[in-house]
């Protein structure tokens, strides 16, 4: 069975920063791309950031581009969300997601954590 199990949220204040892991198991982990998107308050799940089987390409959110970064260890089978310079607009919950294909489109990803929640305060 495929799990995915994100930590490291919680609340900052602006202009602070959180690092948030996700760990898969259950499948081959260093095979497929992954993901992070967050869902904030009464909005649809948006892509964040993502980065292919081999961490050797990523792609960005533009609204989080400087700020963010994603890293995987394929030995941990870990993803990694670098989050600094924090936002109260960055407030959401925060979802690790695997799947076939490198894509900012959430329909390609095929497993899904619980989530991990971010608060930013003003």
């Amino acid at each position: 069975q495929v799990q995915l199990v994100e930590s490291g949220g919680g609340l900052v204040q602006a202009g602070g920063s959180l690092r948030l892991s996700c760990v898969v198991s259950g499948r081959t982990f260093s095979s497929y791309a992954m993901g992070w998107f967050r869902q904030a308050p009464g909005k649809e799940r948006e892509f964040v950031v993502t980065i292919t089987w081999s961490g050797g390409t990523t792609a960005y959110k533009e609204s989080v581009k400087g700020r963010f970064t994603i890293s995987r260890d394929n030995v941990k089978n870990t993803v990694y969300l670098q989050m600094n310079s924090l936002k109260p607009e960055d407030t959401a919950v925060y979802y690790c997601a695997s799947g076939a294909r490198f894509s900012s489109d959430r329909n390609t990803y095929t497993f899904w954590g619980q989530g991990t929640q971010v608060t930013v305060s003003s």
